[in-house]
């Protein structure tokens, strides 16, 4: 593992620079991780950063690109619009979280 400094705070990533321990993660860091991977957080998206958080403190894993659009309603076409190319990977980047099981 590898520490970096984001917004200020050091925080350990892996490889893929995915923060390791989802608890170092706050709402400071998600603009900062965003704009890394070319994205700027309007609404819409702090509403699907904060679901993933929340569903993953009660499921114990990263949601999945259906789970999250079923549970919160979002079309999975407005995900691919909201985090283009690899929506379920960015999201889970973005929130501070591991990458779903089976995304590559």
């Amino acid at each position: 593992m590898t520490t970096t400094t984001i917004a200020g705070h050091e925080v350990e990533v892996n490889e893929e620079g995915f923060l390791t321990k989802p608890e170092e993660w706050t709402e400071d860091l998600a603009p900062e991780l965003a704009q890394l991977i070319g994205l700027q957080l309007g609404e819409e998206h702090w509403k699907l950063i904060r679901f993933l958080r929340e569903d993953y403190a009660a499921q114990g894993e990263t949601a999945t690109l259906r789970r999250v659009s079923t549970q919160t309603g979002t079309p999975v076409k407005t995900l691919f619009t909201l985090f283009p190319g690899k929506p379920a990977k960015k999201m889970a980047y973005v929130s501070g979280l591991p990458k779903p099981k089976g995304c590559v």
